[in-house]
């Protein structure tokens, strides 16, 4: 049966260790000047010695091939106020528009592991990744999100796959669901290779 197309971005499901994602998350500003549509499942990046002031530090989208600093699990329109840092998800929105300014949920543990969607011809050009994928490493491909429900539409770029240690994406495994199999629109399990707040600039793949 072939895999069901349902991007949704990078989704945390667990950690390095093997513990559940635990649904917590770090607050991040979005200057009023962002030029790109943000969604739930977006990777993003810290920008460089800038933040709100509350001091809170600035974001962007993820670029492919660069350092991420994380994945967005939440949105919310403004700030929340020092007694609600440390928050976990607030589903009552999953975007931010172009040119306004709000505040994101990361998930930025170095160490998280996150669903993702593998690309097909169109999006994400390349052949369809094999176990022989597994340990080595790729680049997401930023694709528009969907405005009706907020969902991003990143994908796993599987014509980047490399042994390159500044990819951002390392392959993990597999997704193992009985409805997921190797071939287009796989399900694959990443880790973030290329973090921001990691020790190096990623490890080469294996």
């Amino acid at each position: 049966m072939a895999n069901v197309s349902k991007p949704a971005g990078l989704k945390p499901v667990g950690y390095l260790g093997g513990s559940p994602w635990n649904g917590q998350a770090r607050i991040y500003h979005v200057p009023s000047d962002n030029a790109t549509a943000l969604y739930v499942g977006d990777p993003v990046t810290r920008l460089t010695a800038t933040a709100d002031a509350n001091g809170i530090p600035d974001v962007s989208i993820g670029v492919a091939g660069s350092a991420v600093c994380g994945v967005i699990v939440g949105v919310l329109p403004t700030f929340p106020g020092v007694s609600l840092q440390a928050t976990t998800l607030d589903l009552t929105r999953r975007s931010l528009p172009v040119s306004t300014e709000g505040y994101l949920l990361v998930a930025d543990d170095p160490n998280i592991l996150f669903e993702v969607e593998e690309g097909v011809t169109g999006s994400a050009a390349g052949t369809a990744l094999t176990q022989a994928a597994i340990g080595n490493n790729a680049n997401f491909v930023i694709i528009a999100g969907a405005s009706t429900v907020g969902d991003s539409g990143t994908l796993l770029d599987n014509s980047t796959e490399d042994v390159t240690a500044t990819l951002n994406l390392k392959i993990m495994s597999l997704a193992q669901r009985e409805d997921n199999a190797f071939g287009a629109r796989a399900k694959w399990i990443v880790k973030i290779n290329n973090h921001q707040y990691g020790s190096h600039t990623g490890t080469a793949g294996v």
